[in-house]
């Protein structure tokens, strides 16, 4: 007699862990500008995923083991679309930079699973910010361990390279080439002095060519 083996379902790896990306609109804002300028930081370089929100996955067959950083970046993984990052397709390649920005609801409890799920699975550098206390805390890989990072201002990351003022009324993050993290709102307005000045410099040579005629 022989024995048919019955194939085990496919498991399934939610898109999605029910959580709202953001409790408040300044959370928001910061997850916005550190992914956005992170996606512009790297946009030509293929081989770095920057991602917020999504859910990473870094054991195959437990779907229960996972989490939806704020912002993260996988180098040595391509661009592309993704309804999570199943670790065990990406070449087994754990996210190294993790963000968090703290909001009114987080909990201690809550951040501190969160930073012993990071460092039990990987991830070599971790950031966590709150923007109403304005305190920065980070932590670096060391052996198997996280290690907080004293000396915090001005400090660079060595995966990203950017930096870190703490100087101000409020977090600064600074681009390798000293440029400032930007808002789209900073952007967009930077974008429209710089095309008023391109408008008004036309103008002059279009009064100076009509004087020499």
């Amino acid at each position: 007699m022989v024995t048919q083996l019955q194939s085990q379902p496919e498991m399934d790896y939610p898109k999605s862990d029910g959580k709202p990306t953001a409790d408040d609109t300044e959370q928001f804002r910061w997850v916005v500008m550190i992914q956005q300028n992170l996606e512009w930081l790297f946009a030509d370089d293929p081989s770095v995923l920057v991602a917020g929100d999504l859910l990473w996955y870094p054991v195959e067959g437990s779907n229960g083991v996972c989490q939806a950083p704020d912002v993260w970046v996988a180098i040595g993984r391509p661009k592309g679309k993704r309804g999570s990052y199943q670790q065990w397709q990406e070449d087994n390649i754990a996210p190294q930079v993790m963000f968090e920005i703290l909001s009114p609801s987080n909990t201690t409890a809550e951040m501190t699973k969160k930073q012993s799920f990071y460092e039990r699975h990987g991830v070599e550098e971790y950031y966590l910010y709150d923007p109403e206390d304005r305190e920065f805390v980070g932590c670096m890989r060391s052996h198997e361990h996280f290690e907080v990072i004293d000396a915090i201002q001005d400090w660079v990351s060595p995966r990203l390279e950017i930096r870190f003022d703490l100087s101000g009324d409020e977090l600064q993050i600074y681009r390798p080439n000293g440029d400032r993290f930007f808002t789209y709102v900073e952007i967009s307005q930077s974008l429209e002095q710089e095309r008023l000045r391109a408008e008004q410099e036309r103008q002059r040579a279009d009064r100076a060519e009509d004087l020499l005629s």
